[in-house]
Parts: C-alpha cells; structure tokens; sequence
C-alpha cells in the first residue's frame, strides 16, 4: 500500500490514484510509493484542522507547553528511526541526520519554555485626553489554519520550525512536505498524536505542487509558511491571496574573507558550509569573496579544506557528503559547472559525478553573467572570487537579487561594522561562515530571499496576531 496523508491521526487515500515514486538517492532504488492528496482530501484535512482549532481554542498556554514536551520527549525516543528515514529518503549522512533530530528536539522544547515568557502590554491610551479613564492592553491570538509547505533538505528540522510555532501560538497546522520527506514528517506528525495533541490539530497531505495550491488557496486556511524556491514563493503567494505569508525563499550567500582574516580558518568553515549537506541548505556557501592580497593563500588552505571532506555512503558514520537528493539534482548541478566553464571559469577543485553523488567543486575566475554567480547553485559547487579591496568586495557581495544569510571574515571591528550596515542580508555572521544558525535569532531574508523572521520567539509572533483589547471600567 502507498504512503497516504494523515487526517486526525488516521491515513487517507486519494480518490484520484496518483503516485509518486520515491526513490533513495544512494541506490537510486524505489522505496516506496505516495499516494498524492486531491482537491478532496486537502479540503478535509484544512476542515479536520478547523475543527480541532474550534476544540481547542481555548486550551490553555499550559496545556500547549505539555503537548509540546510530550512531543519533544516521542520525537527524542524515536530518533533513531527518523534519522534512517532521513539518510534513506534524501540521502543525508547518518551523522548528520541524528544532528537534525537532535536539533528539532531541542527547537520544540525551546518553543515550551517560550511560552512561559510570551505576552501582551499594556497601553497608556490616556496620553490622549479621549483616553482617560480607560485602560488598553494587548495580547497574542492565533490565525487558526496554518498550512506549512516544507522543504526536502532539513525534514525534521525545518518542518518543526513551523509546526511547534504554530502549535505553540494555538492553531492547528496542515503540512504538505516535500515528496522525499514525507516519511519524516509523518513520523513526526504520528509522535505528536503518541504525546496526547489532540486529533487534527497536526495533519499531514501527501504529493507535489497540486495539494500546495489546493491549501494555499483554501479560505479556511488563514496563514501560509513556505521554505523554498523564490519562483515558487511567488507563485504561492499569488494563490494565497490576502493572507499571512512567511516565506524563506532563495539564496546565493556570499562569504567575504578580508585580507586581515585567519584565512586557514576562514577555509575550514567555508569549506563545511559550502559542501556538507551536498551544498542543499538555503544558507550553503556558494560565493566565496576574497581580497587580493590573500587571494592565492586562501585559494590553498580552501582546496585542501574541500579535498579532505569524505564523499561516500549516507550510513556511514564518517561520511561528510552523501548523494544529493536525486540523480536531477546531481545532473544540474554538473550542468551549472559546465556552464561556468564555456563562460570562461576554471576549476580550482573538479566535481566529479558518479550516480546522484557530487564531490566538492571549486571554480575560480567566474563571470558575472553566468549561472554559478547568479542563480542559487543548491548543490556541492563553489566560486571562489578575486576582489581589490574591502569596498569591491561588499559591492560584490550585494551583486544578488538575494539576501537570506551572508558572513565575513576580518579581525577589523570597524570593517565588521561597516559590513553589519551595508551588507544586504537579513542575518549576517562575522567570523563564522553563512550556513552556521541558531535557533535563537531572527532568520529570515530581504530581497528575493523571503518575507518575514523564523526563530523559536519571532516564529511564534509571526504565526499570532496582535488583538487590542480596551476597557472603560462602569
């Protein structure tokens, strides 16, 4: 039987019989099936979702924080097991995997104890004449459905970074993942239903593009939290219509290395944040920025950083890069490096192809109209970049419509300042490489790069509304 969605904790098949293939990216073998929702079962699970919103409205912050634990300590027990799904299903490496889980534990814990802090204010609405004798405050509502599209590369991780948000803020959450991380999420979503949340307050539809629209598009669901693509962004928004949108969209980060910086250790932690993963994260090192004075040195210390990266089988513990996600994936990305080469580029560091598995590229001398530097490579190849000075190299920097995360390196506070005002990105690391991200922080994009903040405490707030209550005491 194919994988179906899960309404109220139970499966649901699909009336129109369409399946998808997944296949593991290591073997390229067939694991299993998806049954993908239809118009029919997207309209009950955001139904199913409404009504245990309605059931649950009133619950209190103390309940919620006990759902929460609960959840976190079925997902902790059961992270062995979700890891597998994750090295199987995307190809990530064990080691890896059992971060990721480890990391949505402690992301829902943390979502807990932030509801313990989290509340409204009051107001001085007598500073005004017409205000005296009555009192103003605030508090934080729910939206009611949210729908949560998620991406394939983090499908524990960034699919809890919107649920336990919105779960936390009193709303129920439909999650359509991505085709190779729907496994995770409906173990995810069942550890939920083991720890006590009550039915349809988490459901879960299965398939592709079709079920995004159906729930973007829904009138009951009142609030959408998209990872992915900018086209796609655009195009759910305009489905959406007039309701809460957060997005994290595109990137092309950019990591500078000034010519003060300690540039072997600027190369160990580039090299990490541009090839582990297979480049597949939002924030993955992909223009590396360098002053010219340091340029051949950093050149060295990067090649040999990136050789020493094991390319080999996602189970094995050692491994540092697995297969990218599909045998596609690794054919676009071999393509953009071609690409770059017709254009005139040079390898620094050759990628080499064999099945879905990319080892690490390093291209140098790359021109600015093509692919590599433009567009969001979203795989294991990086261009390395020769600039004059400090200021060619922000100019640089912000040649991109995108600006998710971005980092520099330098030992030079006054050079750090001038980068936290001018470099366009929503959050910038100074002395750490871009893919580096704490759960604590705002995170989010400007540009292309997205529309609004996800982190424990700034999810919540996106994922509530502000209501002002007034009052004339009688």
């Amino acid at each position: 039987m194919s994988i179906q969605s899960m309404i109220d904790g139970m499966p649901v098949a699909s009336a129109a019989a369409r399946t998808i293939a997944l296949v593991a990216p290591a073997t390229l073998d067939v694991v299993d099936q998806l049954d993908e929702a239809d118009a029919a079962v997207c309209a009950r699970a955001v139904e199913s979702a409404q009504a245990a919103f309605l059931a649950n409205r009133r619950a209190t912050t103390a309940q919620r924080i006990e759902w929460l634990q609960a959840a976190a300590n079925r997902i902790k027990a059961g992270a062995e097991g979700i890891a597998s799904l994750i090295v199987t299903d995307i190809g990530k490496p064990r080691r890896a995997a059992m971060f990721e889980v480890d990391r949505a534990v402690q992301f829902v814990r943390a979502c807990a104890v932030q509801l313990q802090t989290m509340g409204g204010e009051t107001l001085p609405i007598d500073a005004v004449a017409a205000g005296a004798g009555r009192i103003g405050m605030t508090r934080r509502i729910p939206y009611g459905v949210v729908a949560a599209i998620t991406p394939f590369n983090a499908p524990a991780n960034l699919l809890i970074q919107k649920v336990a948000p919105a779960l936390a803020a009193g709303n129920a959450v439909v999650v359509k993942p991505h085709p190779t991380g729907t496994r995770a999420a409906l173990a995810i979503a069942a550890a939920f239903a083991e720890a006590g949340l009550p039915p349809g307050l988490f459901n879960v539809v299965v398939g592709d593009r079709a079920p995004v629209a159906e729930l973007a598009a829904h009138p009951i669901v009142r609030a959408v939290t998209f990872t992915g693509g900018t086209v796609a962004g655009d195009a759910i928004a305009r489905v959406a219509g007039a309701k809460k949108f957060i997005a994290e969209l595109g990137s092309n980060a950019a990591n500078v290395v000034l010519a003060d910086a300690d540039l072997a250790d600027a190369a160990k932690r580039i090299a990490s944040a541009g090839f582990e993963a297979s480049g597949q994260q939002c924030v993955s090192a992909q223009r590396v920025i360098v002053e010219s004075s340091v340029y051949d040195a950093f050149l060295d210390h990067f090649v040999n950083a990136a050789a020493a990266l094991k390319v080999g089988a996602p189970e094995d513990p050692a491994t540092d890069l697995g297969p990218m996600v599909s045998l596609a994936a690794a054919e676009r990305v071999m393509a953009m490096a071609r690409d770059a080469v017709a254009k005139g580029a040079r390898y620094a560091l050759e990628p080499v192809q064999r099945d879905a598995f990319v080892s690490p590229g390093i291209i140098i001398s790359a021109p600015q109209e093509s692919a590599i530097w433009k567009d969001e490579v979203f795989g294991p190849l990086v261009v390395v970049q020769r600039v004059e000075d400090e200021n060619a190299a922000l100019e640089a920097a912000n040649d991109s419509p995108f600006g998710l995360q971005g980092a520099v390196f330098t030992r030079s506070l006054a050079a750090a300042l001038k980068f936290a005002d001018e470099f366009d990105v929503g959050s910038l690391w100074v002395n750490e490489a871009s893919r580096f991200r704490l759960d604590g922080y705002p995170f989010g994009g400007v540009k292309q790069s997205g529309y609004g903040r996800e982190g424990v405490r700034y999810a919540i707030e996106e994922l509530s509304q502000l209501k002002f209550i007034g009052l004339r005491p009688s």
